[in-house]
């Protein structure tokens, strides 16, 4: 979520009243509902966000049915070289490359880094290529130079995506990408999507309804799931379909990404930033002000328990699809959604004060999470095809 700071979105609008003190319609309305730039999610922005976000699935998944094509190919290491000023051998670059992803995964995903560790080695480093090119399109507009961080800027990142998409990488990390997408059937659209998502954030902060809100934990997070299942691999053995596969793998990426909103209320309101639907907060006789005073009453502590509850169904969701993955790349993605639930738990320990405390979850219980994650791991796919 962005550091964009939430004045330099306003300007002189017609002003509307919802509950408390007027709120300018530009905050509301003026980027909700088809100003969503380039993305394909947006084809048909009269229909809901859930079903636009499933057609990407759809096809995602239908992928995965073509016909394996030869699209390994070699790199173009001009760009990579002259940057990193590298003169090694293209192995020895493309073993570095993927090298330095999984340092910056055992650096800032610790946890889920060791349940790699599982994997084999080709899909070990491909899920650190795709952790590396998500966790930089992130820092561009919610890292420390998020303030010089303008559209251009995205649009000149998207050029390099379709570049390392294409076998052209502009550095190390790149080139480890390149290699991965060549190597699975892994699409461009959800990056791109992504891309979109830190878009969003530039200009956008507040969302009206849920339905806005979905399409935004799409773009930042549900996308993460369809980049990860090609690499993933399903199990031999599982009878699951394959638009059930993905479309778990989504539902883990929106419950994180709603986890990450309810945990950071406090964080985001200090940013001049809501991330919770405005139409469900006045629903709740609660309003934009209530959440800058950052006042836990009984208002707030009932519209929590159903924000938590929604997080919750989400992961359930999740959950049906992990047993269906291979074997070898079950571990991580049990101790990720394991760890990001039990943050939900602290936020009900905390009695809701999302304001002035931070939910996380402590090193001890990780631990204690790992060997339960592993234990679900070893349990075989479901035989079921209803979901």
């Amino acid at each position: 979520m962005s550091g964009v700071n939430a004045n330099a979105l306003l300007s002189p609008k017609p002003r509307i009243r919802i509950g408390c003190k007027p709120i300018g319609c530009k905050r509301l309305s003026r980027f909700c509902g088809g100003v969503w730039g380039s993305s394909a999610v947006v084809a048909n922005p009269s229909r809901s966000a859930e079903e636009r976000v499933y057609e990407v699935v759809l096809k995602q998944a239908a992928l995965v049915r073509e016909p394996r094509k030869d699209r390994e190919r070699g790199l173009d290491w001009e760009k990579t070289i002259q940057n990193e000023g590298s003169i090694s051998d293209d192995g020895n670059l493309l073993n570095e490359a993927y090298a330095r992803c999984g340092e910056v995964c055992a650096e800032y995903a610790k946890t889920f880094y060791l349940g790699t560790q599982l994997m084999t080695p080709e899909r070990r480093r491909a899920v650190w290529a795709i952790y590396v090119w998500c966790r930089r399109t992130d820092e561009l507009v919610d890292g420390p130079n998020a303030s010089h961080i303008t559209p251009k800027a995205l649009a000149r990142w998207e050029t390099r995506l379709t570049d390392l998409f294409e076998g052209r990488p502009y550095d190390m990390y790149d080139a480890a990408l390149s290699d991965t997408v060549s190597k699975y059937f892994v699409d461009i659209q959800p990056f791109k999507d992504m891309i979109e998502g830190m878009r969003v954030d530039l200009r956008k902060s507040r969302y009206e309804n849920f339905d806005e809100l979905y399409l935004y934990c799409y773009y930042v997070a549900g996308t993460v799931g369809l980049m990860s299942v090609p690499v993933m691999g399903l199990a031999p053995e599982s009878k699951a379909s394959v638009e059930s596969v993905y479309n778990a793998a989504l539902a883990l990426g929106l419950a994180n990404q709603l986890t990450n909103i309810l945990r950071d209320v406090g964080e985001d309101a200090r940013r001049g930033r809501v991330y919770l639907p405005q139409d469900e907060l006045a629903q709740a006789g609660l309003c934009d002000d209530d959440i800058f005073e950052g006042k836990v009453t009984e208002k707030w502590r009932s519209f929590m328990k159903g924000q938590i509850k929604r997080a919750r169904r989400f992961f359930d969701e999740a959950e049906k699809g992990i047993a269906e993955l291979s074997a070898a790349s079950r571990w991580p993605v049990w101790a990720s959604l394991m760890l990001y639930k039990q943050i939900l738990d602290s936020i009900e320990a905390n009695d809701y004060d999302n304001f002035t405390k931070r939910a996380y979850v402590s090193k001890a219980k990780k631990l204690l999470s790992l060997p339960i994650a592993f234990g679900r791991a070893m349990m075989s796919p479901s035989n079921s095809k209803i979901w």
